[in-house]
């Protein structure tokens, strides 16, 4: 069964109405070039595109002076003397078109044109849309007999990147393509030339492919337009090259908001009112949620449960959890709360449908936030679309998984957590364990503040298609969610030495840090076999959890015992080692291209560690994982773990040796270090682990 794709946040034009060469419709390219349609397609690229995140459709009549689209195309118009073409329209743009299209850049659309070699003869007037861009497409056809493949008219060009960090690196990916009767360009105004005819061809160091900005829009313009044609696209490294460019374009328009749908119940006067009462109950409370004799008497029960009542039309699905609120708050004694009936009650992993929205009113310490036991009051809403449902009830089953993100909150979500977890609620005894709930649109927001500043700062070749996911709140928090569900999922799959949730286990943290990095690889490895099945969006959960990992979850956060710091840490050091990112002269460097290997050699050296873990003892096991984390990071100078000094015995408790354990006892190497002195401590405080 196909996977289903998540919406497409982008649109792409292609315009057919100017007499192209080129064409994106099957049908049209086989009138064109009947015995080889593949010679004037571009069918294969559009569809590149449409498996990923943009909506393709092909402009075929009238003119370009409305522009409904994020990108636009522009494929080597020519006078049919000269090409086989669409039959459609002049060659040339009128000059409303001219300054529509500019407008349309400047506004922050995307702009691809292709030209091609022998420029004069076709009859186009790109040059003069290209003049406001200070680029422009020569008459020439370049040969080189040394830098290609016998054929001097098919070259091998010199590529140079574009430039580094947030904006993103154009060639990443990209190691070798081949240009066909390329023409050259002429820049003007810092235009950045990305691909340059070599020493030894007939225009030496001539510019064959160029990216520039314009206002808040981009502009990518090329020589040739053969290497993205259905003939050569997979050739080489076009295919890589034809998405880079087309997301390179397009990122000023992800950077949106998401549209989100308004919420009847925020707007209900009842629902201000509720939260203004919570707020004014939680200043009562002590720390174990209590309220002191001489408090209560300010403590309005019967105006939150009248709130409640009032706002119960609108969580039509929660009656029961609503009734049961009700009466634990009204047979609350002001004491430590007991809200084990609501808790049970309370059963959002029932009702998983896309959009809807669950009240949640409970007396809860929040994780990594505010430890009280104080009342909150939240509205939630559940993005449940159809492909991850698809995906839940085929390949991941979680039931209890939920993904959730804020409508509103009470002041003490206004914190570092991003979690509605049951054993958070104050009951008396053991808390329901129907649920998990976490706020993917906050750990998305997080990722994109703290991973955009350190791309920025490292001077980072980031993929085009990673830049797009720090750009777009919809794409991040997408992905968040896949990466959540198939990390939940994995606590408990595979050979487990120990409690997968550590709940009723005290460990040394780096064994927490594993277990979290265990899934983590787990869904970046089962997101590489997605992407591998024809679902592109799984790459996007490969990037969320290489640039989380990597960025955010090392530099925030107390050391203390960070066992999220020290997973990130371990990947690091361990790619490092394996020359899979490179610091050097103050730039990091990803190999795009080894990742998911090097992702998934770490991986069986965590799932190796546990099937060994199985056959030892606690100390052993402890001893095991602590030798397997220091081949990658180094502990402390002063460990009592390290193992060539720690003394261990199996007789006697073992917890005692986690006394031994240094607060920080993987402390940060000189790279992290250099990395938070770089970062504005409140991009920092913004990305807190959660």
């Amino acid at each position: 069964m196909a996977i289903l794709h998540p919406n497409k946040p982008a649109r792409l034009l292609f315009d057919e109405a100017h007499s192209q060469a080129w064409t994106i419709r099957p049908e049209v390219a086989q009138r064109m070039q009947p015995a080889h349609p593949e010679d004037v397609s571009y069918v294969k690229a559009a569809r590149l595109l449409e498996q990923r995140d943009f909506t393709v459709a092909a402009h075929t009549d009238g003119l370009l002076t409305q522009i409904d689209a994020d990108v636009l195309v522009l494929a080597h118009p020519s006078d049919p003397r000269w090409e086989a073409t669409t039959g459609v329209g002049s060659p040339q743009l009128t000059a409303e078109e001219i300054e529509a299209i500019r407008a349309f850049v400047q506004a922050g659309g995307g702009l691809v044109v292709l030209g091609e070699c022998d420029h004069d003869r076709y009859g186009n007037n790109l040059n003069a849309l290209l003049e406001t861009f200070g680029i422009q497409i020569e008459t020439a056809t370049v040969q080189d007999y040394e830098q290609s493949d016998g054929t001097p008219t098919w070259i091998r060009p010199l590529l140079t990147s574009n430039g580094r960090g947030s904006t993103a690196d154009v060639l990443a990916r990209v190691n070798e393509i081949r240009l066909y009767r390329a023409g050259t360009l002429a820049t003007t105004n810092g235009a950045k030339v990305i691909a340059r005819a070599s020493t030894t061809a007939t225009k030496p160091h001539a510019p064959l492919a160029v990216v520039t900005e314009y206002g808040a829009g981009r502009v990518v313009v090329l020589s040739d337009s053969d290497l993205f044609g259905d003939d050569t696209l997979g050739e080489y490294d076009h295919a890589d090259l034809w998405l880079n460019l087309v997301y390179w374009v397009a990122n000023p328009s992800l950077h949106h908001a998401e549209d989100v749908a308004p919420s009847a119940a925020k707007a209900d006067p009842a629902w201000a009112a509720l939260k203004g009462e919570v707020e004014a109950l939680r200043a009562l409370q002590n720390a174990d949620g209590s309220i002191d004799a001489d408090k209560q008497a300010d403590a309005d029960i019967e105006a939150i449960t009248t709130a409640i009542d009032v706002l119960r039309p609108h969580f039509p699905h929660q009656a029961a959890y609503i009734d049961a609120l009700i009466a634990d708050l009204n047979a609350w004694d002001l004491g430590v709360p007991d809200f084990t009936a609501s808790l049970e009650a309370f059963r959002p992993d029932l009702q998983r449908r896309d959009g809807i929205e669950h009240l949640v009113v409970f007396p809860m310490y929040k994780q990594n936030g505010p430890s009280e036991k104080v009342f909150e009051a939240l509205i939630v809403r559940v993005p449940w679309p159809e492909w991850l449902a698809q995906l839940e009830a085929t390949r991941f089953q979680n039931p209890k998984f939920v993904p959730v993100t804020f409508v509103d909150r009470t002041s003490g979500y206004e914190s570092n957590s991003a979690v509605l977890f049951p054993e958070t609620v104050s009951v008396a005894g053991t808390p329901a364990n129907h649920f998990g709930a976490i706020f993917c649109d906050r750990e998305a927001a997080r990722l994109r503040a703290v991973a955009t500043k350190a791309a920025d700062v490292l001077s980072l070749n980031l993929a085009p298609d990673a830049a797009a996911l720090l750009a777009s709140p919809e794409l991040s928090r997408q992905a968040f969610v896949l990466w959540d569900l198939i990390h939940d999922r994995a606590h408990s799959r595979g050979d487990l030495p120990f409690d997968p949730f550590m709940i009723r286990q005290r460990q040394p943290y780096w064994m927490y840090a594993l277990e979290e990095l265990r899934c983590d690889l787990t869904a970046f490895v089962e997101a590489v076999k997605l992407e591998e099945e024809g679902f592109a969006f799984a790459r996007y959960v490969q990037h969320a959890i290489l640039l989380d990992r990597l960025f955010r979850f090392p530099i925030t956060g107390p050391r203390v015992r960070n066992y999220d710091g020290l997973g990130g840490q371990l990947l690091f050091a361990y790619l490092h080692k394996h020359e899979l990112v490179h610091w050097t002269n103050n730039e990091l460097t990803i190999e795009w291209d080894g990742i998911a290997e090097g992702v998934a050699n770490l991986r069986a050296e965590v799932e190796e560690l546990y099937r060994n873990g199985i056959d030892s003892t606690k100390p052993q096991y402890w001893a095991a994982a602590h030798d397997l984390v220091s081949t990658y990071v180094k502990p402390a100078a002063d460990s009592a773990w390290r193992k060539d000094v720690r003394e261990l015995s199996d007789q006697g408790d073992p917890r005692r040796f986690i006394d031994l354990v240094q607060p920080d006892e993987f402390p940060l190497s000189l790279f992290y270090i250099s990395l938070q002195a770089k970062l504005d401590e409140t991009v920092v405080a913004a990305g807190a682990a959660a």
